[in-house]
């Protein structure tokens, strides 16, 4: 059966498709069959180095927990601060007014266009040459204050290619029943737009995420990799098994946040398809025999 999308697959195409299927696995076990030959005759298996993991407490309670709680701590106030920055940047692009809109816009451009490592480093000269923040604290605030300047330029021009991407019927239509701008904004177009933009903000979240290992690399900061760096020389340089925890618990921590960002999106979804009230079948009756009397 074919859709409106794509025409249904003829037989030739099905039997294609299945020997590309079968030749991909054989590629894949072939691969992982490698790796695990590597890794086993390099002794890196071997389960002395993957013990500390499993048997006892000191691994994690040392190491991975305190770095996992700094990373978690610096995305979630880089969050917290680069979303409403990013959403009022974008809203102010489309600013009527050019002395709104210019200044955001040379905002936007000059923090999205440099690397986001170049803003930490900057940062924690900038802490450490013209404030009081301890040293100890320094790290956090550099990698914060660069996460927050690179990604909430990037989550503004997020915000306004999703309202951007909305009938302009939307707008047209709330000015034409008397709303302001501002009410038309809040009220119209962000709610629309929110759903639109969902993935590409969930997606920047993932990145807020993941650039938290650049101030370890960089900053000294105690993150979840630089935790992993000193682990792997304190229980005698197992890197690989090291690593790979690190790795599992990114992945973790990611699909957790796509998979609550993709009910969200359902959610949001099914909210705005369920318009209208709910009659029950008494309220139908007396309307009918309202109309009837009518008549």
């Amino acid at each position: 059966m074919s859709s409106v999308l794509y025409d249904a697959q003829g037989p030739r195409a099905k039997r294609r498709n299945v020997l590309f299927t079968v030749v991909f696995l054989v590629a894949l076990a072939a691969l992982l069959w490698w790796v695990f030959g590597t890794l086993n005759d390099k002794g890196q298996l071997e389960w002395a180095l993957w013990k500390p993991f499993f048997t006892g407490t000191e691994a994690w309670s040392t190491y991975i927990w305190p770095g996992l709680q700094n990373t978690l701590k610096a995305a979630v106030l880089a969050v917290v601060i680069a979303l409403p920055l990013g959403a009022a940047l974008g809203i102010a692009r489309l600013s009527d007014h050019a002395w709104v809109r210019v200044p955001a816009a040379v905002v936007v451009e000059f923090f999205r266009s440099i690397p986001v490592l170049v803003l930490m480093i900057f940062g924690l000269a900038l802490f450490a040459e013209y404030t009081n923040v301890s040293s100890d604290d320094r790290p956090l605030y550099a990698v914060v204050t660069g996460l927050v300047l690179y990604n909430a330029s990037v989550l503004a021009e997020i915000v306004r290619s999703g309202i951007l991407a909305l009938p302009k019927g939307q707008a047209e239509g709330a000015m034409a029943i008397g709303l302001r701008k501002g009410q038309v904004m809040r009220l119209i177009l962000l709610p629309q737009a929110v759903t639109a933009m969902l993935p590409a903000i969930v997606s920047q979240l993932v990145v807020i995420l993941k650039d938290t290992a650049l101030g370890g690399a960089i900053l000294t900061f105690p993150e979840l990799l630089a935790s992993a760096n000193t682990m792997s020389g304190y229980y005698g340089a197992n890197v690989i098994a090291s690593y790979t925890v690190v790795a599992v618990i990114y992945i973790a921590l990611n699909f957790a946040l796509t998979s609550f960002a993709g009910w969200l999106e359902r959610r949001l979804r099914r909210a705005k398809k369920s318009t209208g009230a709910v009659l029950k079948a008494d309220d139908v009756e007396t309307a009918d025999a309202g109309t009837v009397g009518k008549v």
